[in-house]
């Protein structure tokens, strides 16, 4: 019988096919600098990049600061953004989070309790805000790495703060913020949630376990 594999080497060898797969790792959500950054990625919750691609235009050229943000009031703001999911509640926090930063000095400062005490920021939002607009090592668990972090056996938390504990434990933190990238693109391209056959796909053909196999072939 062959033994199971240990999770640092499924790891690994996960790495490798990330890596052959998606060399490059282009932020989906359009942005120019860390505030606008931030503002698409709080505004990605529940909705798809492609969607806040389409609305962040409009806002932008009206708002692309904390100043201008905090200017248009939360109704205005909901008028441009009314498109995406929960548009109300990400009015209001946009707003909020605007009059924050603008007395904390107007910029985006690279600390995870500032970032994390935003309105509507949590901390996923800040760990792709640090990684990407700051390049400091962090590793965003949203559901679907959580869901593709299961089926490969990398981990068995049952909330996406254990499974982010447990991707950092088995890879380094050099490839923290293309991996996180890399996982997304990943399951968009290969591994869907829904109708998934695992023995065909090129990482759960191999990392999922038979038990897990069969539990989503049911």
């Amino acid at each position: 019988m062959v033994p199971a594999m240990k999770r640092r080497e499924k790891a690994d060898r996960i790495g490798e096919i990330l890596d052959e797969l998606y060399p490059e790792t282009p932020i989906p959500l359009d942005h120019t600098d860390p505030y606008t950054l931030l503002v698409a990625v709080a505004l990605s919750a529940q909705t798809t990049d492609k969607k806040v691609n389409q609305v962040t235009p409009a806002l932008f050229a009206v708002a692309d600061t904390p100043e201008k943000m905090a200017a248009l009031g939360p109704e205005r703001i909901l008028s441009i953004i009314r498109e995406v999911g929960l548009a109300p509640t990400k009015a209001k926090n946009l707003w909020t989070a605007a009059n924050q930063i603008v007395d904390a000095g107007g910029e985006v400062i690279p600390d995870w309790t500032f970032l994390e005490s935003l309105a509507g920021v949590g901390h996923k939002t800040a760990s792709v805000v640090m990684s990407q607009a700051f390049g400091v090592p962090a590793f965003a668990v949203d559901t679907h790495i959580h869901r593709l972090a299961a089926r490969w056996g990398l981990s068995n938390g049952t909330t996406v703060e254990r499974t982010e504990r447990d991707l950092k434990a088995v890879f380094p933190a050099s490839t923290w913020n293309a991996r996180h990238l890399q996982i997304i693109f990943f399951g968009r391209e290969y591994c869907p949630a829904l109708r998934h056959d695992l023995t065909m796909c090129p990482i759960c053909g191999w990392a999922a376990t038979l038990k897990r196999i069969r539990a989503e072939t049911r």
